[in-house]
């Protein structure tokens, strides 16, 4: 470690001492019910890329890189939060995917591209670990470039526009307390962590098995997500009144999405 990074650390470890007692004897602001207002979000511009070609699928924005057959059937994949994933051709316009977990279903989703090609509609149904009520989505992509030669019609880049989500979706419950932060959600995703940057399971999770959080200062928290040791995300959310900002990098793809959430 060299002078400067030692300079930084001391000042966040006296920083986060200071910071404790206004989150374990105070009210938090994080405290509460919170609702995503996908209205007032705004998703990551970098486009999705796939393509279908001579029988496969290829998502080349996919990391790693996916390629399989789109023959209907279950093929396996790795460094993904699915262990197989299957692609069947509907027709011209339309491909359906699903994803399995340890044989069970994750998510099932239906891409179909317009008539005049330029806009991609994509139905999700995602299926919780630790919830029998599925959650349902439906994201409007817009074209990026010029549409592939000699492909699938759904083929090419694609950058969402819009998403509209069910409930169970958006919502979440935070409360801090003991130097420490649980979050529930209606998905039966959860976890309680310590405010210290330690790292601790989660429950219910597709995408992620350990989280760790620490304080940035009284109305900001960094939330790091990790499947398998390796990071896989980090959330920073800040509190302004009944408002919650959250910026969140996929630090796989480099996607980084702000969102605005509101306390109910």
């Amino acid at each position: 470690m060299n002078k400067f990074e030692c300079c930084i650390a001391g000042v966040l470890f006296v920083a986060a001492v200071l910071w404790f007692p206004m989150f374990g004897r105070a009210q938090s602001v994080f405290n509460g019910a919170w609702r995503i207002d996908p209205t007032q979000s705004k998703l990551s511009p970098k486009p999705n890329n796939f393509y279908i070609a001579g029988g496969w699928y290829h998502c080349t924005s996919c990391i790693p890189i996916i390629d399989i057959q789109a023959d209907g059937q279950d093929h396996a994949v790795q460094g993904q939060p699915y262990h197989t994933l299957s692609v069947r051709i509907v027709d011209p316009h339309t491909i359906d995917l699903v994803a399995k977990k340890n044989g069970n279903l994750l998510y099932d989703q239906i891409r179909t591209v317009s008539a005049n090609g330029r806009e991609l509609t994509v139905k999700t149904t995602v299926h919780p670990v630790n919830s029998s009520r599925p959650v349902t989505s439906q994201i409007l992509c817009a074209r990026v470039g010029v549409p592939p030669s000699a492909v699938q019609a759904t083929s090419g880049q694609w950058r969402i526009e819009k998403l509209n989500e069910s409930t169970n979706g958006l919502t979440f419950t935070d409360k801090v307390s003991g130097g420490k932060l649980t979050m529930t959600d209606p998905t039966g995703e959860s976890y309680t962590a310590k405010l210290d940057g330690t790292s601790a399971p989660v429950q219910g999770a597709n995408d992620f098995d350990s989280v760790s959080v620490k304080i940035v200062d009284p109305h900001t928290i960094e939330e790091t997500d990790m499947r398998n040791g390796a990071i896989v995300g980090v959330t920073r959310m800040t509190v302004n009144g009944n408002t919650m900002r959250i910026e969140g990098t996929n630090k796989l793809t480099g996607r980084t999405d702000n969102l605005i959430a509101h306390k109910d």
